[in-house]
């Protein structure tokens, strides 16, 4: 069957000849080029929204040849046949994103174009950052295959919103083949500016919320914990200094037991039900409880033959009489319970014989 022309030129048709005879390379530049775009985002820690390619199809690339074929001396002069798209959540992660591909691969510098800053002050617009690039022999080299590293390719990096924009944009204009109304294109500008300014506005509050873990962080490590609010990130924070694990070896210790390691993020939302909102709440709860806690535990495993204990069980015993100190009843441990194990009949009946522990052990000077 013989190869469609698309009715092109001599000069084109014999592009467009090149084209098919190089296809299979332009697929294995593609695997190598994913691999090491891939590779590197992992060692870098860099998650992006997607990492996409493509090998030009042949009816797009006749289409390209028909309108503009004359600028082109041979495929070689074509630098979009392998499509490379890196889409990142925030603007400011492009040029990490850039920093890497110019790290890995050669760049022509004087095809690549940086969209982002083309428009004039007041306009919006299509913004992404265009590589021009060749695969070096330091990645691959094949003899067989020379092409490999002077056929070139071209990387987009772009935010997510630049992409719906762009998307949005080439489907309803650009590529439509119709003249769109100039109140219609002004609105698709319009709609570019607001996206630019989210995107602006997302990387600013990435950088507030970092700048404040990073606070946070470093008041919990110099243990400045009344400066500290209770919540997700201060809360791993502060466990990873492993707060109760010297309760926890005095508990274990009873019975030489070992102590299985828990996460104990699950008790968050329990503390602050009982009202702490400091990290500077629970060391005054361990300041003032640790000892009622141990002996508690001491009531509750010293007479069984129990050889493994959760690191649950320091921060739990500490609650517990916390509540006992603070004149609780059956009804507000029940409640401790039921936030910290879901909701259940059991979760009453264990409230009741915690108090039995309790008043068994008279510890009255903890009321």
């Amino acid at each position: 069957m013989p190869e469609e022309n698309y009715g092109l030129d001599l000069h084109c048709s014999m592009i467009l000849d090149e084209y098919r005879c190089n296809l299979a390379v332009f697929e294995q530049m593609k695997g190598i080029v994913m691999e090491t775009i891939s590779s590197s985002l992992k060692e870098n820690s860099l998650l992006v929204t997607a990492l996409e390619s493509r090998v030009k199809a042949e009816a797009s690339l006749a289409g390209k040849l028909s309108l503009k074929g004359h600028k082109y001396r041979d495929l070689a002069d074509l630098t979009d046949i392998l499509g490379v798209r890196v889409i990142t959540f925030y603007s400011d992660e492009v040029d990490k994103i850039a920093a890497l591909i110019q790290e890995k691969f050669e760049i022509d510098w004087d095809n690549s174009v940086d969209k982002r800053k083309q428009h004039a002050l007041e306009s919006f617009g299509y913004m992404s950052l265009h590589y021009i690039c060749r695969i070096p022999e330091s990645i691959f080299k094949d003899p067989a295959h020379p092409e490999i590293n002077t056929f070139r390719f071209e990387v987009q990096m772009r935010t997510a919103l630049q992409h719906v924009w762009a998307n949005m944009y080439h489907d309803t204009g650009y590529k439509s083949g119709v003249e769109i109304p100039h109140e219609h294109i002004r609105s698709l500008t319009r709609l570019a500016g607001v996206l630019e300014l989210a995107d602006d506005e997302f990387s600013r509050i990435r950088v507030q919320i970092n700048d404040y873990r990073r606070k946070v962080q470093a008041l919990v490590k110099d243990n400045n914990f009344d400066d500290v609010p209770l919540n997700g990130d201060t809360f791993k924070s502060y466990l990873d200094l492993g707060p109760f694990d010297m309760l926890n070896e005095k508990i274990a210790a009873i019975n030489q037991a070992e102590i299985q390691k828990l996460n104990l993020m699950f008790f968050l939302d329990p503390l602050k039900k009982l009202g702490f909102s400091t990290l500077g709440d629970i060391e005054k709860m361990k300041a003032e409880c640790s000892d009622y806690a141990y002996r508690l535990a001491v009531h509750q495993i010293g007479k069984t033959d129990l050889d493994i204990v959760s690191s649950a069980i320091g921060l739990q015993n500490l609650c517990i009489t916390y509540i006992f100190k603070h004149e609780g009843t059956v009804k507000e441990m029940t409640y401790f319970l039921d936030t910290l194990n879901g909701t259940s009949d059991y979760n009453r009946q264990q409230a009741e014989r915690l108090f039995e522990q309790i008043n068994r052990l008279r510890l009255q000077d903890i009321k």
